[in-house]
């Protein structure tokens, strides 16, 4: 497991944690399985159907609109009015068969004192399909997704405050992990320590330069390419 240490200051710790924050995609599940990849291909092609595009101009939207607006759906509302909810139903609509149950990531957090909870861009439904997949469900107590966030993703600061308020999380005591670092700058803000995720071969799996940027950033406590294996270190810890 590889841990990089590098803030000017102590990076935070975990002694002091009470919940626990969770990214869902490409972070409790491995990149190599391209679920995520499903999922951004029936965007290109919403795309290419809504606003009559051929597939490479949709990509080049949709892209664009990830990057500047945090997901492409964002965008789509605020440049052509898009109401979201075919949007939603059409882009989940996956085959997840490639998740298999992962009970060494499922002992670990189980393992973890306090509570754990789900904040993700994706919708409830998709969550909790991943999870039960992973069979971690059961570790966790609730799913915050872009309905609950009034479709404002993360890394939008209204988005934590919103997630923070409806659970009554102080982000002094709570730890937050993600595999993009633009997504832990507010929460480092607020006072969350952050981990970045990042398995090997991340780079591999349709992973564009900027979001591979900011590993070094003060704002990213640790970082991680074994989910697993540093989530049974903090325990033993």
């Amino acid at each position: 497991m590889r841990q990089r240490t590098m803030n000017i200051s102590a990076p935070r710790g975990f002694d002091h944690v009470e919940t626990w924050v969770f990214d869902l995609d490409n972070t409790l599940y491995p990149h190599h399985l391209n679920l995520w990849q499903q999922v951004d291909e029936r965007i290109r092609d919403y795309i290419s159907r809504l606003l009559d595009l051929s597939q490479p101009e949709a990509f080049r939207l949709q892209k664009d609109y990830y990057k500047r607006y945090g997901t492409t759906l964002r965008g789509l509302m605020l440049e052509h009015s898009l109401q979201p909810d075919d949007f939603l139903d059409f882009v989940h609509e996956i085959d997840h068969s490639p998740l298999e149950p992962n009970p060494q990531l499922g002992a670990a957090i189980g393992k973890l004192e306090g509570r754990k909870l789900i904040l993700t861009n994706g919708t409830r439904k998709h969550a909790d399909v991943v999870m039960r997949r992973l069979a971690i469900h059961e570790h966790f107590d609730d799913v915050f997704d872009i309905v609950a966030a009034e479709l404002e993703p993360k890394p939008s600061p209204q988005t934590y405050d919103r997630f923070l308020a409806h659970h009554g999380v102080d982000p002094k005591k709570a730890a937050m992990f993600e595999d993009l670092a633009r997504n832990l700058s507010t929460p480092h803000s607020l006072g969350m320590t952050t981990v970045l995720v990042i398995p090997e071969g991340t780079r591999e799996v349709l992973r564009e330069d900027w979001e591979m940027e900011g590993r070094d950033a003060a704002h990213v406590d640790h970082v991680t390419d074994n989910l697993v294996a540093f989530l049974q270190r903090i325990r033993a810890a």
